[in-house]
């Protein structure tokens, strides 16, 4: 394990003692502050003395926990450490990268603020290793390289690995993506990235990252299809979106968008969390239980209502009980976009369950107050499937590879967007 690593689990495990530590503090101070209220003014002196001897004892008890894990952390690094070891060295182990992946999802953008280590990078993956964004790499890591490229995006707290599901059907189908390069001569591209982050951001990433890889890629790019699990979805349509603004030449390739699963009008799990904290706030005795669900990651309060631009997000309170600020995207010009929704459970039931984490409204963009323009007829909606289902699936890819076969033809978006 490389030095830096040893250090930034330490780091790591230093901040979740700090947050535990200030969950308990901080209902130690509200159960306190409900007695002291209630027995009223002539406790206001035991009240003082209280708070001032819990605020030192709770800060001496954060200080030497996070101070014992980071000089015990500096000291193994040395110990241990293998300088010569490569940065990707724990990153790269299978029995991590899902591990990895859901403390990105859940707290990835803490992770990137403090500079861990542990905090993923987007990158594409070939064969479980990073594959750096030049010339010889790329052509190294694809030697038959075509000029139709498919990018694969996973959703929140997974890796590219997720696309490798074994399907409940029971039969052994290969990726999605193999499958493609098999049937239609398309060269899959997949991507990891830190779920953590604001999809603007990821968004804004892959948009850069699509203007390098085409321009690097060892043969001529005729065609770009962007295909999305859940979140995945999300961030290939702001990269879309961003990549247009900065007038990026691979926008002019894509012909497809397929998003899987996507929550394009939000999430039911997100919202449930946001009014859980927002109704938890309300009580000094649970409001630091509230304060704990609100430090999950950015990215994940981006799923509430769909958030694809910085605009959604920036000056707002992230906290705020459910209110949707998202402004719609346009689609892109010369592509397709297509959705694929799933429910659970038969019909009455699957359109208030779904998938169990997206309803299907929500999958195909169909809401009360905003529409994502989606035509019906580039749309699959399924029954009696799960949101993961939709990774691997016969029936999915079956109509993936009948919309990837056919020539995009533009529908007239006139009124839609």
């Amino acid at each position: 394990m490389h030095r830096h690593e040893i250090k930034s689990l330490a780091d790591l495990a230093g901040e979740g003692t700090r947050v535990v530590t200030k969950l308990v503090r901080d209902m130690h101070g509200g159960i306190a502050t409900r007695v002291f209220t209630s027995i009223g003014p002539v406790a206001k002196p035991v009240e003082v003395v209280h708070n001032a001897t819990a605020a030192v004892t709770y800060t001496l008890v954060d200080h030497a926990i996070r101070g014992s894990l980071y000089g015990a952390g500096a000291l193994a690094a040395e110990a241990y450490g293998d300088p010569g070891a490569a940065p990707e060295t724990v990153q790269a182990r299978p029995r991590v990268a899902g591990p990895l992946a859901a403390i990105n999802g859940i707290y990835g953008d803490e992770l990137t603020n403090r500079k861990n280590a542990f905090a993923l990078t987007m990158q594409i993956r070939r064969r479980r290793q990073p594959v750096e964004l030049s010339a010889d790499s790329i052509a190294t890591a694809f030697p038959k390289a075509t000029g139709r490229i498919s990018v694969f995006m996973h959703g929140w707290c997974l890796t590219e690995r997720s696309w490798w599901r074994a399907p409940r059907t029971g039969e052994a189908l290969r990726p999605y993506g193999k499958r493609l390069r098999s049937d239609l001569g398309f060269t899959p591209v997949y991507l990891r990235y830190n779920t953590g982050l604001h999809i603007s951001q990821n968004g804004q990433s892959l948009a850069d990252l699509l203007e390098r890889l085409q321009a690097i890629w060892p043969v001529p790019v005729e065609e770009i299809a962007l295909v999305g699990h859940s979140m995945g979805g999300l961030v290939a349509r702001s990269a879309c979106h961003y990549g247009l603004g900065q007038q990026h030449s691979w926008t002019d390739k894509v012909r497809r968008v397929v998003c899987l699963g996507s929550p394009h009008l939000g999430a039911d799990l997100e919202k449930g969390v946001n009014v859980a904290a927002w109704a938890l706030a309300k009580l000094p005795e649970t409001r630091a239980i509230a304060s704990f669900l609100n430090t999950r990651s950015a990215g994940v309060k981006d799923l509430r209502f769909g958030a694809l631009l910085d605009e959604d997000w920036r000056d707002c309170d992230p906290d705020e009980f459910l209110r949707d600020r998202c402004a719609e995207v346009p689609f892109l010009p010369n592509a397709v976009y297509h959705f694929v929704a799933s429910s659970a459970a038969p019909r009455a039931i699957g359109l208030l369950v779904g998938d169990h984490l997206v309803r299907p409204r929500s999958a195909s963009g169909r809401g009360r107050s905003r529409n994502v323009p989606f035509e019906s007829t580039h749309g699959l909606t399924l029954t009696g499937l799960n949101h993961f289902d939709l990774l691997n699936h016969p029936l999915v890819y079956d109509k993936l590879r009948h919309w990837l076969d056919q020539p995009a033809t533009m529908p007239d978006r006139g009124s839609a967007i």
